[in-house]
């Protein structure tokens, strides 16, 4: 670009942001001028929506605090919709943390607020309140089956029990070629 088009561009802008910034300045003051020079631009206005979060991410649950326990302690605070703790595929453990919906989000709120760093079994509870677009759709599956876990022993038996074919037969340093 050379020295004159930079100079033509320049005087358009200088145009136009005196004839926009002369209008907004009646109007309102504007929130930001860009480094360039130009008009100032106003930032849209955002209208505070409605908290209709109804979830909430417990971290940091001590041992023997599961699902009955949990239940019955936030029962005191509202109606308890859905309730999960993460829990090993393989052991069945808990994995510490679970999450909580409730049927209201202002139920909600007053649990994140009154719960979060919660002193149980010396153990400080993390609560949060998650937004409705940060749930996952799959956060709720399967939260009302219990935890079986698998029966090793059955496993191996079925595996070391199977018919075998002519050639798992033969021993591994006996085949011939």
């Amino acid at each position: 670009m050379g020295a004159k088009a930079k100079k033509a561009m320049m005087k358009k802008l200088n145009k136009g942001s005196s004839q926009l910034s002369v209008s907004s300045r009646k109007d309102e003051a504007a929130d930001f001028l860009p480094l360039e020079g130009g008009p100032g631009l106003k930032l849209p206005e955002i209208k505070p929506t409605a908290n209709t979060a109804t979830v909430l991410y417990i971290g940091r649950i001590p041992h023997g605090f599961y699902e009955n326990e949990m239940e019955g302690f936030f029962k005191q605070f509202g109606t308890i919709k859905r309730l999960r703790i993460a829990r090993n595929k393989k052991t069945g453990k808990s994995k510490h943390f679970g999450f909580i919906q409730f049927e209201s989000s202002e139920v909600a709120k007053i649990v994140a607020d009154c719960m979060h760093n919660y002193l149980l079994f010396e153990h400080l509870l993390q609560v949060y309140l998650i937004p409705p677009e940060r749930v996952h759709p799959k956060l709720w599956k399967g939260v009302n089956r219990w935890y079986r876990p698998l029966d090793w022993v059955q496993i191996e038996r079925k595996k070391h029990n199977k018919e075998r074919t002519l050639e798992e037969r033969q021993p591994a340093g006996s085949k011939e070629d």
